[in-house]
């Protein structure tokens, strides 16, 4: 069958869209020259990549489909605890771990997904943070299986057998999370411009406009919001595994709105904005805490305060307008 002039342009369209550009490919040699650059920070880069792993999830539904969620802990911290639960009892190998975390955050993505359906987005804010809440409560109830609120200490085995990816292999559980985050994202970056992820765009903008052109809307945000909790709980898997301790402050509230706050800082939409805003949210944490214990929170409210309020756009504009008002100045110098 032939295609017509419009279809075959619009492929070429996102055939382009799909390529890698040489400032993605920067970036990912970046972090992994950063990993062995800095062995003494592993744990840090390891905690970053996780938290951005989380914060692509987010950005999945959010970013893509316009869902807003304040309980995307609660597949964080399903993942984790699979992962956890399986190591503790004798399954230790990491990758049956990771896929068994991503697979149960899922099958309860797919359980709760309708539930989005119905609603304004005040609605979907109450029903996946009272989502979050309820599995916490069950996670501290069953301490049989779960250890309450003493949570799980366990050991997990050397990625492949070879690699060990615990206290005494930092550098190796920053490699195998960077490994786990490139793979996802890459099947994410593809998702994003594939015609689903058209479609994603058009459900973002208006959604009934979408359903009178003709998308199922329903399955779609259904379909993404599976994905996008298989993403959170392959991100609390890895937390487990690298740090061999899971506790219920997994599910705390606090989770859900800090990776909220690593999207709003990094932006939502594009994928790599929960990966800049991770890394951006637990630096500027970490210096803050070290120089002001007591006041690191009021710091960082500040500067999202700041950042709400002037816009990501102005600031990010600021360098370049700095530029052009000197670099002329600097060209008549030069001359005379």
């Amino acid at each position: 069958m032939q295609q017509s002039p419009t279809t075959r342009r619009l492929a070429a369209h996102l055939n382009r869209r799909a390529r890698w550009r040489w400032p993605e490919i920067v970036f990912w040699l970046a972090i992994v020259s950063v990993i062995f650059a800095a062995p003494s920070r592993a744990a840090i880069i390891n905690e970053v990549l996780i938290a951005g792993l989380f914060a692509l999830s987010l950005d999945l539904i959010l970013g893509l489909a316009g869902i807003v969620s304040l309980g995307h802990a609660a597949f964080f911290g399903l993942g984790a605890y699979a992962a956890a639960i399986l190591a503790s009892k004798g399954l230790a190998d990491p990758t049956l771990g990771l896929v068994l975390g991503a697979a149960v955050a899922a099958v309860a993505g797919l359980a709760t997904a309708p539930l989005l359906l119905r609603g304004a987005d005040l609605t979907r804010l109450m029903v996946t943070l009272g989502v979050s809440l309820m599995l916490g409560e069950l996670a501290n109830r069953n301490g049989w299986l779960t250890g309450g609120a003493d949570g799980l200490n366990f050991s997990i085995a050397p990625v492949l057998g070879l690699f060990p990816i615990g206290f005494t292999g930092q550098r190796n559980a920053a490699l195998y999370s960077f490994a786990v985050l490139f793979i996802l994202f890459a099947i994410a970056r593809r998702l994003a411009q594939s015609p689903f992820g058209l479609a994603l765009a058009a459900i973002r903008e208006n959604r009934l406009r979408a359903g009178a052109l003709g998308i199922d809307t329903s399955r779609r945000i259904i379909a993404i919001y599976v994905v996008a909790a298989a993403y959170a709980g392959a991100a609390g898997a890895l937390l487990a595994q690298t740090t061999q301790i899971v506790s219920l402050d997994l599910f705390d509230f606090h989770r859900s709105a800090d990776v909220m706050l690593m999207l709003i800082i990094g932006g939502a939409g594009y994928l790599y904005g929960g990966l800049i805003g991770a890394a951006a949210f637990i630096v500027l944490r970490d210096v803050i805490s070290a120089a002001t214990p007591e006041y690191w929170e009021f710091w960082i409210g500040l500067a999202l305060v700041i950042l709400v309020l002037a816009g990501r756009e102005r600031i990010g504009e600021a360098p370049r307008r700095l530029i052009a008002l000197f670099a002329p100045r600097a060209a008549r110098r030069g001359v005379a």
